[in-house]
């Protein structure tokens, strides 16, 4: 008996999918786009005719790859406030754990972290302890000692993160605040203090705006400075007012800072060059980073045993 055309139809298709899974078709190779500069490049080049990138291996093609599990906007800024919720909480935790924590009753100690916590976590400690384990110039800057000092680190954060990372772009912005933080805490170490906190990054952020500032003077940059200088005079009180306020990671910072916004232009990178050194400086802070909390886990679990 004939087969019906509908049944052929299905016969056929059924018959056509099985096929290509034992024979799949090939999709014409297409142009690519250099993640460094943007061209086009030809079908089956490995390399930008423009720039000479590498268009599977560089560094923006890795920071290519990356950005897609980031927002869209401030990318780097919003990687920090959740490593550094992420270790709060995790910290917390611990401290729940271990039945210690800051004394209770004021304000300042809601949500307080145990000192030995922060310490195996991977708090700045005087200098020799810091130059043994050089981690703790990283990870302190995403620690925190309580509530209130991650809530006011974290919305200074926000507040003034997202304009400098889109004025010199989300690469050179992490460079400076990783590195103001870890000079900060450079400093700190020196002065014996025992610290944590993202203040020393901060206070670079701030000292790279009064850098820019000091560079341009239209009406606009000259109100701004004024507020940055009033914030830094702000901040110095309360610093020998509040117990506790690491006085010397945050100038640290600040002096870094304003050094870097001399020597960085304040403005995105233009062109392949200046693209490829500000991917570096990105993948440089990106990888102490994550380098850092590894050492810091194999010190803790070591701590364990």
């Amino acid at each position: 008996m004939p087969l019906s055309p509908r049944l052929r139809y299905r016969i056929e298709r059924w018959r056509t999918k099985v096929n290509g899974w034992f024979h799949p078709e090939r999709e014409p190779p297409r142009p690519r786009i250099c993640p460094n500069c943007g061209s086009l490049a030809g079908v089956g080049t490995s390399h930008c005719p423009q720039c000479g990138a590498n268009l599977n291996f560089s560094l923006a093609a890795a920071s290519k790859s990356v950005s897609r599990f980031l927002p869209q906007t401030s990318p780097a800024t919003y990687f920090i406030v959740a490593l550094c919720g992420l270790l709060y909480a995790l910290s917390y935790v611990l401290t729940v754990r271990t039945g210690g924590g800051a004394p209770s009753g004021g304000i300042f100690d809601i949500g307080g972290i145990a000192g030995p916590v922060l310490a195996r976590l991977g708090a700045s400690l005087p200098l020799p302890y810091n130059l043994a384990e050089p981690w703790r110039f990283v990870t302190a800057v995403f620690l925190h000692g309580s509530l209130l000092h991650i809530g006011f680190n974290l919305w200074v954060l926000m507040d003034i993160g997202p304009v400098i990372e889109e004025l010199y772009g989300s690469a050179r912005y992490f460079f400076v605040f990783m590195l103001t933080g870890a000079i900060g805490y450079v400093v700190s170490a020196t002065a014996g203090q025992f610290s944590v906190g993202a203040s020393g990054g901060l206070l670079g952020l701030i000292g790279l705006l009064l850098a820019v500032t000091t560079r341009r003077s239209s009406g606009s940059m000259l109100v701004l400075r004024k507020q940055l200088i009033w914030w830094l005079v702000y901040i110095g009180v309360l610093g020998f007012v509040f117990h506790g306020t690491d006085n010397w990671a945050h100038g640290g910072g600040l002096v870094s800072g304003f050094a870097l916004g001399k020597l960085l232009s304040d403005r995105r990178p233009v062109g392949p060059s200046e693209t490829r050194r500000a991917e570096a400086m990105g993948w440089i802070a990106g990888i102490a980073v994550a380098a850092s909390f590894a050492m810091m886990l194999v010190s803790y679990f070591h701590g364990q045993s």
